[in-house]
């Protein structure tokens, strides 16, 4: 991870934000040992795919082009990889490959919808979705709070399981 944090500055700072949070949310929702532990390391190790994408793609300013896109989606597939190969990662192997998946059905890079994606990606999901609104990324205008709050109340249901959306809100509103 030390890696991806030399490649793309603002992964460290998203990773360790990510982690305190999905923290909270598995004390919330008494998550056992195992699940909590597979959580964490999945925060921590998520996006370990991106070391694989062009720095020119994860350093963008100007909004990604449809090719530059699909090449950054392909992290998850790529990170599944290296996960896979690696003794400490390969339990969670399944978990980064699925970290982008939606409630909806929508996600990448399987489509998988409702819970047949684990709980513990329905968690970072909320999770690296509050994060990457609220903090300062190439592609984005930072969004309030409060602003965030209300997009996952609006996403609840199609982009995040509705149950945990609502465990963020009671943890985090």
């Amino acid at each position: 991870m030390a890696a991806l944090g030399e490649k793309d500055y603002v992964t460290k700072g998203h990773t360790e934000r990510v982690k305190k949070m999905v923290q909270r949310m598995a004390e919330k929702l008494k998550l056992g040992e195992v699940q909590k532990n597979n959580l964490l390391l999945l925060a921590d190790m998520h996006d370990i795919g991106k070391v694989a994408i062009s720095d020119d793609i994860l350093n963008k300013k100007e909004p990604l082009t449809e090719k530059e896109w699909e090449i950054l989606k392909s992290h998850s597939e790529k990170g599944y990889r290296i996960a896979v190969s690696s003794p400490e990662l390969a339990g969670i192997a399944d978990l980064i490959l699925k970290h982008h998946e939606r409630w909806d059905g929508k996600g990448y890079p399987l489509g998988l919808k409702g819970e047949q994606i684990p709980i513990e990606c329905r968690i970072l999901a909320v999770v690296d979705a509050y994060d990457a609104m609220t903090n300062s990324r190439h592609y984005n205008i930072v969004k309030t709070h409060e602003e965030a709050i209300e997009e996952i109340k609006g996403c609840s249901g199609t982009q995040f399981d509705p149950k945990i959306a609502n465990v963020f809100l009671e943890v985090f509103e």
